[in-house]
């Protein structure tokens, strides 16, 4: 039976073969599926054609143009809640992210749904040593950002959101469009008050001949993140830090 409160929302911008393969392995571990075709042109949405032929568990919904990551999971999320739902787990459409986890995210959702559920990613030797290096970086500055650990990995796509807390961040930031939209909406939720749960999930990186496909971009997708983290950074100095300070010593007295 289909959930009538969680569904897996896959953002997606010419993915590919590996499009296909990601949705039908989703639907093997959780219904509704839907996916945000993100002004793609690589016929990604005539592809899910076949495979979603009759089955009201999977959803398309094509973007005419391209608006980024956050634009298009902005786009799915404001759909789900004008049909109820109040969660979201979004994930890669590239097959990076574990599927087989999808219910245990999900049963971590319905225990605390006040909760933003994230992915501690863990990667296999194959991921490139220099990503690893700036994601390192990532984690340290939203470890900042929130005064403590509550986000173990800022930039890992694979997570459960409340579905108000999320489209409240977002109403909040005229930013957080493209790569910079994972942290800079886990860590405007957490400025929010919501609790978070880090549960442990593996992350492949797939090499080209196995349909692996990146549009990250160094320079230009570095530059966004450094730029995201200067905003946040100058926004907890002079606005959030009191909050959070407060909120943290409450939370010590009571687990003491």
């Amino acid at each position: 039976m289909p959930s009538s409160t969680h569904l897996i929302l896959i953002p997606s911008y010419n993915t590919g073969p590996r499009l296909t393969e990601t949705v039908a392995e989703a639907l093997r571990h959780w219904a509704p599926v839907w996916i945000v075709i993100d002004g793609s042109t690589d016929g990604s949405a005539d592809a899910l054609a076949g495979l979603g032929a009759g089955d009201s568990r999977l959803r398309v919904i094509v973007r005419p143009q391209r608006g980024g990551k956050g634009a298009a999971i902005a786009t799915g999320l404001s759909a789900a809640q004008a049909e109820g739902f109040t969660h979201v787990l979004t994930m890669d459409a590239d097959g990076q992210h574990p599927a087989a986890r999808i219910g245990e995210f999900m049963a971590a959702s319905a225990d605390r749904p006040e909760a933003l559920v994230l992915g501690r990613p863990r990667f296999g030797p194959e991921a490139p040593v220099a990503r690893l290096k700036g994601r390192q970086v990532s984690v340290w500055l939203a470890h900042i950002e929130v005064l403590g650990s509550a986000i173990a990995d800022p930039l890992f796509g694979f997570r459960v959101y409340p579905a108000a807390a999320l489209a409240r961040a977002w109403r909040k930031t005229p930013f957080g469009r493209g790569y910079d939209f994972d942290q800079e909406m886990a860590v405007r939720i957490v400025w929010g008050g919501a609790p978070t749960v880090n549960l442990d999930a593996a992350c492949r990186y797939l090499a080209r001949d196995e349909g692996g496909i990146s549009h990250f971009r160094y320079l230009r997708d570095n530059l966004i993140l450094f730029w995201m983290n200067f905003r946040l950074l100058l926004e907890l100095l002079v606005l959030r830090w009191p909050a959070l300070l407060r909120r943290r010593v409450a939370n010590s007295r009571i687990s003491s």
